[in-house]
């Protein structure tokens, strides 16, 4: 039997990468609460998993039968929390009042054909979570949040988005009490689509703003990004 010992190094990447500051800030704000008795962790678990159940589908439904119904896209922009309803999806879930960040003001924005909405938070990361679900992670980076309000076309054209020089850019930024979505305009090439087709082409980067509807294209991976690049003598 060798007397050799061979030290083999470690290829195996931990299942956790390093913990963040606000990762840490979670936890301890969670520990704290469940301690005072604000909420059990039972409570928090359940809450957690149904947050997490939540995609862009009922935005996606409640824009195609705005498309389809003249009578529902006046309700949609008049009173959006009504047809949030109307697509299954109740602000004041699970609690019963909502929660203090995202029972808030909800407004649909829609598009004309002068004038583009994009959403952003460019001083955290709030995002219509009940409708929409969670944000995607580059929604949260401070690359997105500094630069979208500073230089949209060029930040939209970097999600491969090219827009007219004649349309707007407007770009909404969210706060801590007011939530936005973006009803994209119905795309040349749909009449005759039925709702349920509809509905596949609103990804949630249109929804967001960072996209539009096209027939044939129902991924929210967004294919074309080209790199950022700080705009010359802006």
């Amino acid at each position: 039997m060798s007397d050799d010992h061979h030290d083999h190094d470690r290829t195996v990447k931990p299942m956790v990468d390093e913990i963040t500051d606000f990762e840490v800030l979670e936890i301890a704000l969670r520990e704290l609460c469940i301690e005072k008795g604000l909420f059990t962790a039972e409570e928090h678990r359940r809450f957690t998993e149904f947050a997490e159940q939540i995609g862009p589908t009922p935005a996606a439904t409640l824009v195609a039968r705005a498309w389809l119904d003249p009578e529902f896209e006046r309700l949609a922009l008049d009173d959006p929390m009504a047809a949030s309803k109307e697509v299954g999806v109740d602000w004041l879930e699970p609690t019963g009042f909502g929660t203090p960040s995202d029972f808030t003001a909800f407004e649909i924005l829609a598009d004309t054909p002068t004038i583009h909405h994009v959403i952003v938070c460019a001083l955290c990361s709030c995002y219509p979570r009940p409708i929409l679900g969670n944000s995607p992670e580059w929604y949260r980076t401070p690359n997105y949040r500094r630069r979208m309000v500073r230089w949209p076309r060029q930040v939209l054209s970097e999600f491969g988005l090219q827009l007219p020089e004649g349309v707007s850019v407007r770009v909404q930024d969210s706060n801590q009490k007011h939530r936005f979505m973006v009803m994209p305009q119905r795309p040349a090439g749909t009449d005759g689509w039925t709702e349920q087709q509809l509905s596949e082409i609103i990804t949630r980067d249109c929804l967001i703003g960072v996209a539009l509807p096209r027939p044939g294209v129902t991924t929210n991976v967004v294919s074309t990004i080209r790199p950022a690049v700080h705009p010359a003598g802006e």
